[in-house]
Parts: structure tokens; sequence; C-alpha cells
């Protein structure tokens, strides 16, 4: 599992106390994936079947846990690609900032 997983998913689990209601998955280019649920933040193989699938870069995807890039604004920039429900999304970028 690569370092930037690895962080990925202790910031995200930091961030999302608690679990989520519903299923996402981030596919992070080059690096791997990372499934919220329920269950809470586990990386994951690119297989697993979630209500969404987010899918950036690794640089990306760093903005937005740090803060420093709204997913809203990821996604409408072409930054961010979204596979999947739409409203899951929504609620995952509302507790992600």
């Amino acid at each position: 599992m690569s370092e930037i997983i690895t962080a990925a998913v202790s910031t995200l689990q930091e961030k999302i106390d608690g679990g989520f209601d519903g299923s996402a998955k981030f596919e992070i280019e080059g690096e791997g994936a990372i499934v919220v649920d329920g269950s809470g933040v586990r990386a994951a193989d690119g297989e697993e079947e979630t209500d969404v699938t987010l899918t950036a870069d690794a640089d990306t995807f760093q903005q937005i846990l740090s803060g420093d890039l709204n997913p809203t604004s990821a996604f409408m920039g072409g930054q961010l690609r979204l596979d999947g429900d739409m409203g899951t999304a929504m609620k995952l970028g509302g507790l992600l900032g």
C-alpha cells in the first residue's frame, strides 16, 4: 500500500468519525483505492462495489483532504471525476469541507 493511501485513510478516519451513511470509493490514479462506508475507512482493491466512485490524481486528492480544494470545485473544474450516485457524493463532500 502506498504512503499516500495510508496517510489518506488516517486523515479520512478523522474527518468521517463514526462512519458514513452510504458507500464511496476514492480511486487515486497510480496509487490505489480507499472505501468509505458505514464500517469506516479502509484501503481497498479497485473492484469493490460502492454507491459512488470518485477518481482524481494524487495531488488533487491531497488538496481536497487538506482543505485547500473544495470537492465541488474540483468536480466542476474537471479535476475530480464521479461515477454513480451524486447525492452520496454530495454527502461525502459536505463531510470533507
